[in-house]
């Protein structure tokens, strides 16, 4: 795989100057183009110690203006990053639209070194591989570039560069002992990186494999191929968005605009067949006295449980959503009210502000994620991709269908760490809701919490409740179950949403 990265390519330092000149002014105009652009650009360096990846970060940020680059590099992980799945790290350091983030010991350094050095067998590897190879997907399909080069030497040239290295006062510091051991195993990490490279590159997110004997051909080219990379993927994206306005601009053209007045009485439409909502029975209630014995039962099992989690270093991930007006904030106060207010927080959602926008939508909850041992309450969640930008057109159809996908594999992530994970949904009738609606609309300290949008929703009702079907069908895994709650009755409801983030907690407590 690497031999034609080992034919001794190079060019001469007029040449060199004479192409960066004009390099340079271009990579600045389309570095300000880029940041009109709706997409980020991510750059991965990896491939053989002393091939000239810092050398050539280094330029690229002096060719460049570096306030519009963000640098990241990876060494050992810290308490906070350990703390949180593994991938939080990357999230949190993904780059903004319009703006480029390079990545010199990325997502790939340790499954890669940990297969050099034999702590990981093929198949473990693979499996670490397909995580990447998920992630990357992910960027991808929400419009990311992702450039990724493997900057190469042979044995005896890296032998050589290390040496000459060493030699120079100024740049010995860049050769340490782990470099020579790495040039001990120099047949492992090829190994290693021929099956990494092979199992990666794909067409949304390629490998280029870069000659590295030569630090001025080597930069160049990284460079040159950059420049070429966004033009293409800029002039991709405007294409594809043309067509879409176009599109978007006929449908709207087929329908009148017609302001309709809400009708608050107007009964709900009902879907034609049953679906995981419809077949729950509403009639579930519980009395009071035994609803009093039940939550102090209850919480004091809660906070008892809290504890011991604080003390392992467990942490607990509460989702809520369901139908406006169905008692979620009632059910999260019942939680928070037995635990020690340092050790939680409620994070409500809403439509996402224009740092998250300038994201994919699953950064804002990666950012979020909390450490060893705290519990995060999320009202309201990333399955608004699926829920109100699905019902209501914020997102394209392929952008929720895939979201499917994107969720289960984060919450595989965040399962996978060791982290407890509960998903509620709370359910209330039609009729239920529409009493709700209008005892809010009577009473002054709830008046705020009704909006047109909540009545605009209801009048979707069978949309939604047939996106609740998909959801729980294509997301309730058996790391990650659903929970139906039904809530007409709000005693009721709290109840089982407490017993169940118990149960859960404690299932969890027990394997620790």
């Amino acid at each position: 795989m690497f031999e034609t990265a080992e034919l001794g390519r190079s060019i001469s330092k007029a040449e060199y100057e004479e192409r960066v000149e004009t390099l340079r002014i271009e990579l600045l105009e389309i570095q300000q183009d880029l940041r009109q652009c709706d997409f980020p650009v991510i750059i991965v360096m990896a491939g053989v110690d002393g091939a000239g990846k810092g050398t050539t970060v280094n330029l690229l940020n002096e060719w460049m203006d570096s306030r519009w680059i963000d640098n990241n590099a990876y060494v050992r992980h810290s308490d906070e990053e350990t703390e949180r799945p593994r991938y939080w790290r990357y999230w949190r350091d993904l780059p903004p639209k319009g703006k480029i983030g390079i990545f010199l010991s990325s997502w790939y350094s340790s499954p890669f070194i940990d297969r050099a050095y034999g702590h990981l067998d093929e198949a473990d590897y693979d499996e670490r591989l397909d995580r990447i190879k998920i992630f990357e997907k992910t960027l991808a399909d929400d419009g990311a570039l992702i450039l990724k080069f493997w900057m190469h030497l042979g044995k005896d040239a890296q032998k050589k560069r290390l040496k000459k290295l060493e030699k120079n006062e100024l740049q010995k510091w860049r050769v340490t002992k782990t470099d020579w051991k790495h040039w001990e195993l120099y047949d492992k990490f090829t190994e290693a990186a021929e099956r990494l490279i092979m199992r990666t590159s794909k067409g949304h997110a390629p490998w280029s494999i870069v000659e590295g004997e030569d630090n001025k051909y080597a930069s160049l080219t990284v460079a040159e191929q950059i420049r070429d990379a966004i033009q293409r993927h800029s002039a991709q994206r405007r294409s594809t968005k043309e067509a879409q306005a176009a599109m978007a601009q006929q449908a709207k053209a087929g329908k009148k605009a017609v302001k309709k007045k809400i009708d608050k009485d107007a009964p709900v439409r009902e879907l034609p067949y049953p679906t995981v909502l419809s077949c729950l029975d509403m009639s579930k209630t519980i009395e009071k006295e035994e609803y009093k014995k039940e939550l102090k039962s209850l919480q004091g099992r809660l906070n008892k449980l809290a504890r011991k989690a604080i003390d392992r270093g467990v942490s607990t991930v509460l989702v809520f959503e369901g139908s406006d007006a169905a008692g979620k904030g009632g059910a999260i106060r019942r939680i928070t009210s037995t635990l020690d207010a340092r050790s939680y927080k409620v994070l409500p959602f809403a439509a996402p502000n224009d740092e998250e926008r300038a994201h994919h939508y699953l950064w804002r909850f990666w950012r979020h994620m909390s450490r060893a041992g705290r519990m995060t309450i999320f009202d309201r969640s990333w399955y608004g991709r699926v829920l109100v930008e699905r019902c209501e057109g914020f997102a394209r159809e392929e952008e929720w269908r895939r979201a499917y996908g994107e969720i289960v594999d984060f919450e595989d992530q965040i399962v996978d760490h060791g982290t407890v994970l509960v998903k509620i949904w709370i359910h209330i009738s039609p009729e239920e809701q529409l009493a709700r609606f209008k005892a809010r609309e009577l009473t002054p300290w709830k008046k705020w919490k009704l909006t047109d949008e909540d009545w605009r929703n209801r009048e979707k009702w069978a949309d939604y409740e047939e996106a609740v079907n998909d959801l729980v069908e294509k997301t309730s895994t058996t790391a990650a179950p659903w929970t139906l709650v039904e809530g007409n009755d709000k005693k009721y409801a709290r109840i089982k949403v407490l017993r169940t983030v118990c149960d859960a907690l404690e299932k969890r407590l027990k394997q620790s």
